[in-house]
């Protein structure tokens, strides 16, 4: 379920529900990449096959991810449903800290085909050991933790938004829902706040008077923050770079910015319910992301989401991934 807001001028059709046919197709080409030695998802001779495999996918579906990738439209992100997860025949949800998914599975393998079309799949060595797919699911003990494990709301972010090599795109495939089907992932495209906030308001948040922080996890510490602005690139159309837990105003004028931003990213914010086999894929240059409250109940039925990243330019990045690989590994010298 979508709920949307009010639209401005950029394109908005952001859903696509696939085809009984295109569903099959899909879970045939995901299990034929699945049944390929040696069945893991983060062997770089399994990725390339998926990448080379990924242009089998059904044409409308191509033709759908390729129009996104120009541009995400006015909410920047993608909703694709009806994707092959059979729910029904799921292990249970994990429950630890740290879950990936290593082994190849069909709705892994359908992540991957998918996201090879969007660009690179990345992954970043200190977060979730460098998996490519990485398992989103509520910990016990962990219910406040501001991160995938929590339970709690999860303050609105850009991915990685401390990182130069950061995503262009997350994607997230719903395996399950929680028990209540309440658990919302939650979207706001600057592309819709920024009409909200004044000029002058606008002009400070191009300006470096922020620090976004890295999160612990990372290791990352030791190294001091570069002021940044929170909006760059075009003026009329910015991408965007915040945190709303991690990134840090310098000044009082700062400050009353990046609240007015925080008011009226708010106010344009949608609410996804993610149901089985369906896809969110968030342009992570435009919108940020988080996620309602929900109660896990620790039963193995929680809920499962599979998160993957993409980079558009691949190269980029060469610096920091060995053998050149497709993990990331620490923060540019």
């Amino acid at each position: 379920m979508l709920v949307d807001v009010s639209t401005n001028a950029y394109r908005t059709d952001t859903g696509v529900t696939l085809t009984r046919a295109e569903r099959d197709e899909v879970e045939l080409l995901a299990a034929d990449l699945t049944d390929l030695p040696p069945r893991q998802v983060d062997d770089d001779g399994w990725l390339a096959a998926a990448r080379e495999m990924s242009a089998q996918l059904p044409l409308r579906l191509r033709q759908t991810l390729r129009r996104f990738a120009q541009d995400a439209g006015s909410a920047g992100v993608l909703l694709l449903r009806n994707l092959p997860v059979r729910p029904e025949e799921l292990p249970d949800t994990p429950s630890v800290r740290g879950s990936v998914q290593r082994a190849a599975t069909v709705p892994a393998g359908a992540l991957l085909l998918i996201a090879h079309q969007l660009g690179e799949i990345i992954a970043f060595a200190e977060e979730k050991s460098g998996a490519m797919v990485q398992d989103v699911v509520p910990v016990p003990g962990m219910e406040s933790f501001q991160g995938n494990a929590g339970s709690t709301t999860l303050n609105m972010h850009v991915e990685n938004a401390f990182h130069p090599y950061r995503p262009d795109y997350v994607g997230l495939l719903c395996l399950r829902n929680d028990h209540d089907n309440t658990a919302g992932l939650q979207v706001a495209s600057i592309r819709r706040a920024l009409p909200l906030v004044s000029d002058r308001v606008r002009e400070i948040l191009f300006q470096p008077r922020f620090v976004t922080e890295a999160p612990a996890s990372f290791g990352l510490l030791d190294q001091r923050p570069v002021p940044h602005g929170i909006l760059g690139g075009a003026v009329d159309d910015p991408d965007i770079k915040i945190d709303l837990t991690s990134t840090i105003p310098q000044d009082d004028e700062a400050r009353e910015a990046m609240a007015e931003l925080g008011r009226a990213l708010a106010e344009v914010c949608q609410t996804l319910i993610l149901e089985p086999g369906d896809l969110a894929m968030t342009d992570n240059r435009l919108a940020l992301h988080g996620r309602t409250e929900f109660r896990p109940r620790y039963d193995g039925r929680d809920r499962w989401l599979q998160r993957v990243f993409v980079n558009l330019d691949y190269r980029r990045s060469r610096q920091l991934r060995h053998a050149n690989g497709h993990v990331i590994t620490g923060l540019p010298a």
